[in-house]
């Protein structure tokens, strides 16, 4: 093949079949970046609402619409509502992080003994359904607590476990205008705004509404398909 064939056939190459691939490519990123996207779930920071292995999809569109590929607001149309599983950027080192909504702009939040204080008022606790915890091995439980947390007329489950060295008081912080802070459901296994402060609200991706596929880590990654397609939202 002489220099100017190949050059046609490479032509042709990139008209007919690079091109669009890469034009495809871009239209499928710049949706998971800007309108819905996953998240794999690698700790037990929430458990037992999210397990370790958990696939959550992520509603882009919940509170706004970003530039793709950026942090960068187009347009606002809701924020962060107390109880709302958030996914956000980590002002400690950036990572990716999903924790709850606990503490909105101008509240008072303080922690006595685990037990959330909003604007004076102390969070209810109820005991929790069994059916909650299905998916959690009789030997993980060892040692830990659950309960039933209502957050705005919604309720969740919590977990604790005494035996760990964790942050379980702390004295009435006020949320600055523009930032929201953010707690694990495993309370004393959850590196969240007690360590390093309130998120900016640029900062937050969207929110986490379903488990779309659940893979069990300490099973050879089989799938718990009673997880899956399951949503993340509050009785």
């Amino acid at each position: 093949m002489n220099a100017e064939a190949f050059r046609s056939r490479a032509r042709q190459l990139w008209r007919q079949e690079i091109r669009p691939l890469l034009i495809l490519a871009l239209i499928l990123f710049s949706i998971r970046s800007s309108l819905a996207d996953w998240n794999d779930v690698p700790s037990g920071s929430m458990r037992p609402t999210i397990l370790e292995g958990d696939r959550i999809w992520v509603n882009k569109l919940a509170y706004d619409l970003k530039v793709p590929f950026t942090t960068w607001h187009i347009v606002e149309w809701s924020n962060p509502q107390r109880g709302d599983i958030a996914v956000f950027f980590s002002p400690h080192d950036g990572k990716r992080l999903i924790k709850r909504t606990i503490g909105l702009p101008g509240d008072t939040i303080e922690l006595r003994n685990n037990q959330l204080v909003i604007n004076g008022d102390p969070v209810e606790y109820q005991p929790i359904a069994e059916e909650l915890l299905r998916d959690i091995p009789a030997a993980e439980r060892a040692g830990h607590l659950f309960a039933s947390e209502q957050l705005a007329g919604q309720t969740h489950a919590v977990s604790g476990n005494p035996g760990a060295p964790a942050p379980r008081n702390f004295a009435p912080i006020v949320v600055p205008q523009g930032e929201y802070f953010m707690m694990g459901d495993n309370r004393d296994d959850s590196f969240d705004s007690r360590f390093w402060g309130t998120v900016k609200r640029e900062k937050i991706v969207g929110r986490a509404t379903a488990v779309v596929l659940s893979l069990n880590k300490s099973n050879y990654w089989l799938p718990r398909w009673g997880r899956s397609f399951t949503s993340l939202r509050g009785d």
